[in-house]
């Protein structure tokens, strides 16, 4: 199906549109234009095109293979369950669920293996999945048995009242608590990253840091989110020049430690159990690799 924008502007090259309008790579544009699936007033033209305003911008996207969920017998580490949900402890390097990417091997892949019925409200490569978890990014997860589970909880995250918190280990001292906030979308520099922008081009976002432990060229924080928006921590994090230690694409990596990816992981999460109203709150231990880091690497 053809998508048409109307270009309102003067001198803006059609791939530098697209990239703000649109949540495709630079790279995946070339490929459509290269395609002959970009038009410009219904002609092809070259992705460096300089827009007049008027001009009226046609894309169309690649037909993409078709992905199922197939049951894989992966191990999971279930920390609750009940008839309506369950509480996962995610390991760090797992994907959530499958996409073009990453076709197998996923949390989704292993939940429908070990578990028998799963909410359909998010389709067939997203059964049960409320909220997620980074790749990279390790600990707590909810997923719900039932629409109804997975409605109830979906509205709690909308109202502030299912709440996560995180531990991450960031580059440099830090000494007193603090907020961030701001409006979070596409970092125009660089697609792959989130980052702090005008409130047209994001959606407000805000965390809320308190010091765990300082150590000597590190913090370890403690990070509450108050809402949850993709990259949140990652990118109010570097947005103050203190990225995550091992976030590759938020500038973490660190000559000293080296780890698979960001040290960043989910160990608490409170919520309303949708059938019974009760108030839960789990906790857990940070993961081996993370805790082997902080006890033999951090100074």
């Amino acid at each position: 199906m053809k998508n048409k924008l109307s270009y309102l502007g003067a001198g803006e090259r059609l791939d530098t549109f697209l990239t703000k309008t649109t949540d495709f790579s630079r790279s995946y544009i070339k490929t459509l234009n290269d395609d002959g699936l970009i038009l410009v007033n219904g002609k092809s033209v070259k992705a460096g095109y300089t827009l007049k305003n008027g001009d009226i911008v046609e894309y169309e996207e690649k037909e993409t293979e078709k992905i199922s969920a197939e049951a894989e017998n992966i191990p999971l580490n279930i920390v609750y369950e009940d008839d309506d949900l369950l509480v996962i402890n995610k390991q760090a390097g797992l994907v959530v669920h499958p996409c073009t990417t990453t076709k197998s091997h996923t949390l989704v892949n292993a939940l429908v293996y070990h578990i028998k019925n799963l909410s359909k409200i998010n389709g067939v490569l997203r059964p049960g999945i409320v909220h997620r978890l980074d790749k990279d990014t390790g600990g707590l997860m909810l997923v719900a048995k039932t629409d109804n589970a997975h409605k109830c909880l979906s509205n709690q995250l909308k109202d502030k009242t299912l709440n996560r918190e995180y531990k991450a280990l960031i580059k440099g001292r830090i000494k007193d608590d603090f907020v961030v906030e701001g409006y979070l979308g596409r970092n125009p520099k660089n697609r792959e990253q989130m980052a702090l922008v005008d409130s047209q081009h994001g959606k407000y976002s805000k965390t809320i840091f308190t010091i765990d432990k300082v150590y000597d060229h590190y913090t370890l924080l403690n990070c509450k989110l108050t809402t949850g928006r993709t990259h949140q921590i990652r990118a109010h994090l570097k947005s103050i020049n203190h990225p995550i230690v091992g976030d590759k694409l938020y500038g973490g990596v660190d000559p000293h430690i080296r780890t698979d990816g960001q040290l960043l992981f989910a160990y608490k999460i409170q919520f309303i159990h949708p059938r019974t109203n009760e108030k839960m709150e789990f906790i857990v231990k940070l993961d081996d690799k993370f805790q082997k880091i902080l006890d033999d690497f951090v100074v």
